[in-house]
């Protein structure tokens, strides 16, 4: 990494926020991001060799979840960690891909730092699950009214209104998200609002790498 001032910026949200658009929208703006589901897809992918992750996951729940090509057999997996009395598998299976997935998202940070960024967001579904918030400066999370949320989830993924309702639940509360962020993007209007509210989040953001680093979390 350079010798100077960089920001890393957790970027969190409930499903159907749209946070891949608003990603798109600080990328225009000189804000790259690194996608932590796409980190674990690689890592889990078919290779000539098995990943570190890949050998970890399979030394830990044995040759069934490595599929012959080395990629992570994810209905085997599935199969493992949920479900009553399976806990203590999921848990492990957080425990080891989210120690691979951070060491990798921080791998590719650097590389955005080393290429002139001087902000990189991590768009982390499972922000604060994982504990990647722990290695952030500062947390934008994206939110919208529920109803929104499930129109866009319904019509994404083409799932019924219960199931969408279920995958809300799942995940932690609007309300915490906002609470815990530094800066709250709220996706409830046009392309163009979102817009706007995205530049004045890099403003700020921008401002805040700017100032003293004694004042920046006075200044969140």
């Amino acid at each position: 990494m350079k010798e100077r001032d960089v920001m890393t910026v957790g970027l969190c949200g409930r499903s159907g926020a749209g946070k891949g658009t608003v990603c798109l929208l600080f990328a225009a703006l000189g804000i790259p991001s690194v996608d932590t589901d796409a980190v674990y897809r690689a890592l889990t992918a078919p290779a000539d060799e098995p990943s570190p992750c890949i050998i970890a996951l399979t030394d830990r729940f044995g040759p069934k979840v490595q599929l012959p090509d080395h990629s992570l057999n994810r209905a085997a997996m599935r199969k493992l960690v949920f479900g009553e009395g399976n806990e203590q598998n999921l848990a492990d299976l957080n425990a080891i891909s989210h120690r691979f997935i951070l060491e990798q998202t921080r791998r590719l940070a650097d590389e955005w730092f080393d290429r002139g960024a001087s902000i990189v967001l991590l768009d982390a579904p499972v922000l604060y699950e994982s504990g990647f918030d722990r290695f952030c400066d500062a947390v934008v999370c994206v939110t919208a009214p529920e109803e929104v949320l499930l129109s866009r989830i319904m019509a994404r993924d083409g799932i019924s209104r219960g199931d969408a309702e279920k995958r809300l639940a799942s995940q932690i509360p609007a309300e915490e998200l906002e609470d815990r962020a530094d800066y709250v993007i709220v996706n409830d209007g046009t392309c163009e609002e979102l817009a706007e509210r995205v530049r004045q989040t890099a403003d700020a953001l921008f401002a805040r790498l700017a100032a003293p680093r004694e004042n920046r979390e006075a200044d969140a």
